[in-house]
């Protein structure tokens, strides 16, 4: 590496941190340990700047580094949803939501929706329907349906479905070869289907209607009232709370109330 690339070294990795936290987002679906993945994954290309020739994209290497980073944190935690196949021997635990909920992600942390604006904007060039595409791969439900993918199924679907890079470089991605990362990529779309809806514009929720910000306000003043009562009487009986990254999971009104009434206490 020259010493051109040395000096601007810092310039060079801050340029795409944004990009690379929202890629191993992806990895990760957790917001706080995307950004211990971008961190790690600066330190790693720091020490080893000497070991880039130059002759590939920078950027490319950058997303290689940060990737194997998210593979180590993912082979370390040995996580997986419910019903989902593991990573690894064992599992994070998980919250027990009742028998009828859908299965969760216990870590899965949203993007903050500002953050996204100011990575995700809508160019004057671009059509619509490639920015809501862009969009539509940090949704909840699309993180939700990655995380069932073994670790290296989801890198390679990534990589090519997201990322929109070639087979050759997600190969070079994934340290295989051509036709490996192919075959993981195919694996991984059928089990995307699997656990997508079928239909690209249920993965996101509709903009809401009158009604609901009108009973959205109501809960909301119930909660300023502190009357937790009040705020149940217009939540849905199967009305679930969990606290990601914790195993929590408060299901009911018979658990919530309980809760609500002790938040109230400790914000008075």
């Amino acid at each position: 590496m020259g010493t051109d690339l040395d000096t601007d070294f810092a310039e060079l990795t801050q340029r795409h941190r944004r990009e690379l936290h929202v890629h191993c987002y992806r990895m990760l679906a957790s917001y706080d340990e995307a950004e211990d993945a971008v961190q790690e994954t600066f330190l790693r290309a720091w020490r080893g700047k000497s070991g880039f020739d130059g002759s590939g994209q920078f950027r490319a290497w950058l997303y290689r580094i940060a990737t194997n980073v998210c593979l180590d944190m993912l082979r370390s935690t040995a996580r997986r949803p419910p019903g989902g196949p593991a990573n690894g021997p064992a599992s994070r635990p998980a919250s027990r939501p009742s028998s009828s909920s859908p299965a969760e992600v216990s870590w899965l942390q949203p993007y903050p929706d500002q953050l996204l604006d100011e990575l995700l904007p809508a160019p004057a060039d671009e059509e619509p329907g490639e920015v809501a595409i862009r969009r539509e791969t940090i949704s909840l439900a699309f993180l939700t349906a990655l995380q069932v993918l073994p670790a290296r199924q989801r890198a390679a679907l990534i990589a090519r479905d997201v990322l929109g890079w070639p087979a050759t470089e997600t190969a070079r991605l994934l340290g295989t070869s051509v036709a490996a990362a192919n075959s993981a990529v195919q694996r991984a779309r059928a089990t995307m289907q699997q656990h997508l809806p079928a239909r690209r514009s249920d993965w996101t929720a509709a903009s809401p209607t009158p009604a609901e910000l009108a009973l959205v306000a109501r809960f909301i003043e119930a909660h300023e009232r502190c009357d937790a009562q009040a705020a149940m009487a217009i939540a849905a009986r199967e009305m679930r709370i969990t606290m990601p990254p914790l195993t929590l999971c408060y299901t009911g009104p018979e658990s919530i109330v309980p809760l609500m009434g002790e938040a109230a206490k400790m914000g008075t």
